[in-house]
C-alpha cells in the first residue's frame, strides 16, 4: 500500500488527467452509450478515490498541471454552450412543428402553407375554373337614374357604358313628353367586352319630381324595387328552382342633383330616407360645369353635412366595410360624395387627341378629365372597382332584410291561420258532442 501511495505521488499529473477526463466526458456527452462508460469509469474512481484524492491535495501542482486545468474549464464551457444552443435549436424547431400542427379553434382543421407541400398540387387553378365559367353565362347589372327632367340622365348612362342604352337614344321616333305620373320604363342590352359578357338593364323613372305637387311620387319607385325583390323571393321558394334564377333587382340607383349650389330640397331628402333602406343609392351633382370649383366644393360641403343630419346613409355605408384595405378606399369615395359629373356622347379633338367634352365659348370641359369633372371617379366606383360589391350588398343586405320581413309576415299569417283551423275544429267538436 505504501508503494502505490508513492508512485501515485510522484505523478500527480496522470492522476489528475484520469480523475477529471471520466467525469468531462460523462457530463457533457450527449450520446447515452459515453455516458454509460463514463458512470462505470466513475465507479472505478470512486474505488480508488480516497488515497489519490488525498495524495493530489498533498502535491504541489505545476504549472502544466494549470494549464492543463484551465484548457479543460474552457473546453467544458464550450461544450456546455454548444449544447445550449443544441438544445434551443431543437425547442424552437419542436414550437415550429407545433405551429405547422395547431389547428383552427372550434374547427378540426390545420394550417399548410405552400412551403409545407411536397409539390405543385393545382389549387390555384380553381380563380380560373371560376373566371372561365363566369366568362362564359356573364353577369347581369341593373341600375336606375332619378331625377328631374333635363338634368342629363340619359346622357350620363350613355357616356358611363360609351354606347346608345339610354331609353331615349334606343327608342325610335321618340318624342318627350312630361309624364304626368311617375312612371317607370327599363332597357335591356347585352354588352361585351374583351370576351366578357354582361346584361345591363337601365331603369328610367320618367316624370320624378316634375309636377306642381310633388307629394309621395316616390311611391311607385319603391314599389318598383320590392316588387323585383318579391319576384327573386317567389323564384327561390318554388319547389322546382331554376338553376339560374333571372336577377331583375335594383343594384344601384343614381339621384341627380340640380346644380342649385344651395342645400338638399324637401323631396330630395325625402327620396334618398326611404329609397336608402331598400337600395344602394349614389348622388351626383348632375350638369356640374355650370358652377365653378370653389362653388361646387361649397355646394359639396353643404350636401354632405345635409345627408349626416338627416341621418341617409349613401353607398358605400362604413358598417359594411370588411377589412383596412377596402375602408380606405371607401373613405377616400366618401370625401368625394356626391360626384360633380358631366355627361356628353361627343368626342373633340383636344392637342390631337380625341376626347370627349362639351364644347363652350370658353373651351372644351373634357369629361373623362379629373381637374374638369369627377365623372372618371363615378364611372371606377360603378364599374372598374365596386361593380360585384354593389350586387353583393344588394343581396346580403337589402334583399336579406325584405326576405327576413316577408317570411316572418308569412309565418305570423300560417300561425294565426292553423289557430284559426284549430279554433273551429274544436268548435265543431263541441258541437257534435252536445248533439251526442
Amino acid at each position: 500500500m505504501y508503494v502505490t501511495a508513492d508512485s501515485r505521488v510522484s505523478r500527480p499529473e496522470s492522476a489528475g488527467k484520469q480523475e477529471t477526463e471520466p467525469l468531462a466526458t460523462m457530463e457533457e456527452s450527449p450520446d447515452p452509450e459515453r455516458g454509460i462508460m463514463g458512470k462505470e469509469q466513475q465507479d472505478e474512481a470512486k474505488s480508488q478515490g480516497p488515497a489519490a484524492s488525498v495524495n493530489t491535495h498533498n502535491a504541489l501542482p505545476s504549472t502544466d498541471t494549470q494549464d492543463n486545468h484551465v484548457g479543460l474549464h474552457t473546453e467544458t464551457e464550450e461544450r456546455e454552450k454548444g449544447m445550449e444552443e443544441r438544445e434551443l435549436q431543437k425547442e424552437l424547431e419542436a414550437e415550429v412543428k407545433v405551429e405547422r400542427c395547431q389547428t383552427v379553434p372550434g374547427l378540426n382543421m390545420s394550417h399548410i402553407h405552400g412551403s409545407d407541400l411536397f409539390g405543385y398540387v393545382g389549387i390555384e387553378a380553381v380563380l380560373d375554373q371560376m373566371r372561365h365559367k363566369t366568362m362564359k353565362a356573364g353577369f347581369e347589372f341593373n341600375i336606375m337614374v332619378v331625377g328631374q327632367s333635363g338634368l342629363g340622365k340619359s346622357t350620363l348612362v350613355n357616356t358611363l357604358f360609351k354606347s346608345k342604352v339610354s331609353r331615349k337614344s334606343c327608342t325610335p321616333n321618340y318624342e318627350e313628353k312630361t309624364s304626368k305620373t311617375v312612371k317607370m320604363h327599363s332597357v335591356s342590352h347585352l354588352i361585351e367586352e374583351k370576351g366578357v359578357k354582361m346584361k345591363l338593364t337601365v331603369i328610367d323613372t320618367p316624370g320624378f319630381g316634375d309636377q306642381i305637387n310633388n307629394d309621395n311620387c316616390w311611391e311607385p319607385i319603391v314599389k318598383y324595387v320590392n316588387e323585383q325583390y318579391e319576384k327573386y323571393l317567389r323564384e327561390e321558394l318554388n319547389v322546382n328552382r331554376k338553376r339560374r334564377i333571372p336577377d331583375s333587382r335594383v343594384h344601384c340607383c343614381i339621384y341627380f342633383l340640380p346644380a342649385t349650389g344651395h342645400r338638399l330640397r324637401p323631396i330630395d331628402l325625402e327620396f334618398m330616407k326611404r329609397l336608402g333602406k331598400i337600395v344602394s343609392i349614389v348622388p351626383v351633382i348632375a350638369k356640374a360645369d355650370t358652377l365653378t370649383i370653389e362653388e361646387r366644393q361649397e355646394f359639396k360641403e353643404r350636401i354632405r353635412q345635409d345627408l349626416a343630419a338627416n341621418g341617409i346613409c349613401v353607398y358605400p355605408q362604413k358598417e359594411f366595410d370588411e377589412d383596412p384595405d377596402e375602408q380606405i378606399l371607401n373613405d377616400r369615395i366618401r370625401e368625394s360624395i356626391p360626384f360633380a359629373v358631366v355627361g356628353t356622347d361627343k368626342e373633340h379633338q383636344v392637342n390631337g387627341n380625341k376626347v370627349l367634352g362639351r364644347k363652350t365659348k370658353w373651351g372644351i370641359i373634357e369629361v373623362e378629365n379629373v381637374e374638369h369633372c369627377e365623372f372618371a371617379n363615378l364611372r371606377d366606383l360603378l364599374i372598374r372597382s365596386h361593380l360585384q360589391d354593389l350586387k353583393d350588398v344588394t343581396h346580403n343586405i337589402h334583399y336579406e332584410a325584405y326576405r327576413v320581413h316577408r317570411l316572418n309576415q308569412s309565418n305570423m299569417n300560417f300561425t294565426e291561420l292553423g289557430l284559426n283551423t284549430w279554433l273551429n275544429g274544436t268548435e265543431d267538436i263541441c258541437e257534435s258532442e252536445s248533439h251526442l
